[in-house]
């Protein structure tokens, strides 16, 4: 039971699966940059806004576990046509709300439909290239998964500069019409059998309990004062709860929403760490990008579209080349030199100063497309390689899930390390500037004689340089978790039968 092969012209389905990822990937960043003129336009408290982002990330990680289940009940090309339907329908309602509220709701309905087309279009293609094609379209689907997230600042910024922040949103609806045609027209499955075992109910209210809460947590937690808040010391407990009583109901259902004993496979469960921690080093090292270029550089959303353009072309042309390279080296030598990049491009962060010119900002960003075009191929063949084809489709929602969680917590954990940082910094620095040093007292007589404060520039001064420096800590927080994966490529067993990418991966 469940999906099979699938027919179909493969290059029209390869660009239509292509244009849903990418436009659900895009959506995770694009709204980043709108965020500002969202706030402005609703007259929104700046602790609120962060609802636009955490509605839609809440939505997805609910989904993005179920897909497996929903391939076999449904099928490839009504689940995936559905989707697309759904993120469509949603984006035309974002784009016309009418206050804050209703965009967080029709965030939530987007995020739905966008959960459900990463993986489903994964899937899709996978299934349709025959297997000594999977590099490739490991490669195609990869360029897609890397490329959205980076280019949304960019998309972003320019639509807001052209017109307004509705468009972020709009753009979305010809694009989403025509992917939803083609895709019904174009994608068979004429052996299509659907799945007619009971549904877990019971695991599907525990997950949709228990993923929102820890997601909220994740997003919410250093915006709240973490556990100075009741509403995160309660939702924390629900997580806890929800989550530990659904992994043991689905370790003794027989027909699980989720399988978790695929975790049992130890090339599975190590590559699944590796995707988590690379999931934390992109968003985390992202989040602080954006944050240093806009707070210490002074960029404007379009500026810091721009730097993040550069890496994106590297990897339209790196990514079809490593998948044509995948099938024919061990994984585990690739991955090996991909963890190793990000972490250098992590360490040229930590160099970063307030000094930076534009080719200083450019080049982590460079150094992480490279690493990153070597792991996101790999991992996936060395994980699932060893799974069957029908344990794959639930593999693959969980080894999406894993790079989720790993961006929810790298940011929170950047958020506060930045947060804590600027306090224990600032106080280290004004401790040593005193009115008694040399260097301060001609500092001093400088300002003075040209007519500015002292007192104010100083500690102008002392906040940037501590900013700077909690930028650092971050980045070097994040090059230690990447390098982490080190150590589990060593777990990772060669794929049997060469290195060709098993279906569903990215």
């Amino acid at each position: 039971m469940g999906t099979g092969q699938l027919r179909g012209p493969k290059a029209a389905i390869t660009i239509v699966v292509m244009l849903a990822a990418v436009m659900a990937m895009i959506d995770i960043s694009i709204v980043n940059v709108a965020l500002t003129d969202i706030r402005a336009s609703f007259a929104t408290p700046l602790d609120q806004i962060g609802w636009v982002s955490t509605g839609y990330m809440m939505a997805n990680i609910v989904v993005i576990p179920m897909t497996g289940w929903f391939q076999r009940r449904f099928g490839f090309r009504k689940y995936f046509t559905v989707s697309v339907l759904l993120f469509t329908m949603a984006s035309a309602l974002c784009g016309t709300a009418w206050s804050l509220p209703s965009l967080v709701a029709f965030r939530v309905l987007q995020g739905m439909g966008g959960g459900a087309i990463i993986p489903t279009a994964q899937s899709i293609l996978f299934a349709r290239y025959p297997k000594e094609q999977h590099g490739m379209a490991a490669g195609l689907f990869g360029l897609g998964a890397i490329t959205g997230p980076l280019l949304g600042p960019t998309i972003g910024g320019y639509l807001i500069d052209l017109s307004s922040w509705h468009w972020i949103f709009l753009v979305n609806v010809p694009v989403g019409l025509i992917v939803a045609t083609l895709a019904w027209n174009v994608i068979e499955e004429p052996d299509f059998v659907p799945d007619q075992r009971p549904i877990d109910l019971w695991g599907i209210a525990l997950l949709a309990t228990g993923m929102p809460a820890l997601q909220y947590v994740l997003e919410e937690g250093n915006r709240e004062g973490w556990f100075d808040s009741n509403t995160i010391i309660v939702l924390a407990g629900v997580a806890v709860v929800s989550l530990t009583t659904f992994i043991v109901h689905v370790l003794e259902a027989p027909h699980p929403i989720v399988d978790l004993r695929v975790f049992k496979n130890r090339s599975y469960a190590a590559g699944t760490g590796i995707n988590f921690l690379t999931g934390l080093a992109l968003f985390a090292s992202s989040y602080l990008f954006s944050l240093f270029c806009g707070s210490v550089m002074h960029y404007t959303a379009l500026d810091i579209g721009r730097v993040f353009l550069v890496a994106g072309l590297v990897q339209i042309f790196l990514m079809p080349v490593v998948g044509r390279i995948a099938p024919k080296i061990d994984p585990r030598l690739m991955l090996f030199a991909g963890v190793s990049i990000v972490g250098a491009s992590q360490y040229l962060g930590a160099q970063l100063t307030s000094a930076a010119g534009f080719a200083d900002l450019v080049m982590p960003q460079l150094v992480r497309a490279v690493g990153l075009a070597f792991i996101f191929i790999p991992v996936s063949v060395a994980a699932l390689s060893d799974l069957s084809p029908a344990e794959r489709g639930n593999a693959t929602g969980l080894f999406n899930l894993t790079r989720e969680l790993g961006g929810s917590l790298g940011t929170a954990w950047m958020g506060k390390v930045v947060a804590d940082g600027v306090v224990t910094h600032g106080a280290y620095i004004a401790q040593h500037v005193t009115i008694y040093d040399p260097i301060v007292q001609e500092r001093i007589s400088t300002l003075q004689h040209a007519g500015l404060p002292p007192d104010a520039v100083l500690a102008q001064t002392v906040g940037n340089q501590s900013l700077v420096m909690s930028f650092d800590d971050g980045f070097r927080l994040a090059m230690i978790a990447i390098l982490l994966g080190l150590g589990l490529v060593m777990m990772l067993r060669r794929p049997k039968g060469g290195a060709a990418a098993p279906a569903g991966a990215h």
